[in-house]
């Protein structure tokens, strides 16, 4: 791992910056149909207490990725959605790589079997990453939803573990 940034566990005093860096993935316009980043109370609601980490360079946080239940039901107790963000002053550097990468060790490490991601087509970036930390494409959904006047595409990845669930 690069020694210029690191990668930890996300704490309720980091989320201004979360907020920050969610709020640039939001005005891409290619990251989230979300139209606004929530309150804090909001966010950690929807996202599990597990598997909530930021990347921190120069002591800044500078990425973010955390992970959503895709479902109540026991049986998918092991399925989570995860999400990912880089600030813009920081892409294409490799932390997304590394970052998305310390998101599936640790969500073996807490017992979760599939990781899923819905992403933009457009967003070649972001799926390409996703390829390379053992995700596969498993589905495409056409003009899935209609934003700012534009229905959008979005690419369906999942990463299966090999460690838990087997």
């Amino acid at each position: 791992m690069n020694k210029a940034w690191v990668i930890e566990a996300m704490q309720a005093e980091d989320w201004d910056a979360v907020r920050r860096i969610y709020e640039e993935g939001i005005a891409t316009g290619n990251a989230t149909f979300e139209t606004q980043a929530p309150e804090w109370s909001v966010w950690d609601e929807k996202h599990l207490q597990i598997c909530r980490l930021v990347a921190r360079k120069d002591g800044e946080v500078v990425g973010w990725a955390a992970v959503s239940p895709y479902s109540s039901r026991h049986v998918y107790r092991g399925v989570a959605e995860e999400s990912i963000y880089i600030a813009e002053s920081v892409r294409g550097q490799g932390i997304g790589k590394a970052l998305l990468q310390a998101l599936v060790d640790e969500s073996e490490r807490a017992g979760l079997w599939t990781l899923q991601a819905g992403i933009f087509a457009e967003n070649v970036g972001s799926i390409v990453v996703h390829k390379a930390c053992g995700f596969r494409e498993v589905g495409y959904r056409e003009r899935i939803g209609y934003r700012d006047g534009v229905w959008r595409d979005v690419v369906l990845m999942e990463r299966r573990s090999k460690v838990t669930g087997v």
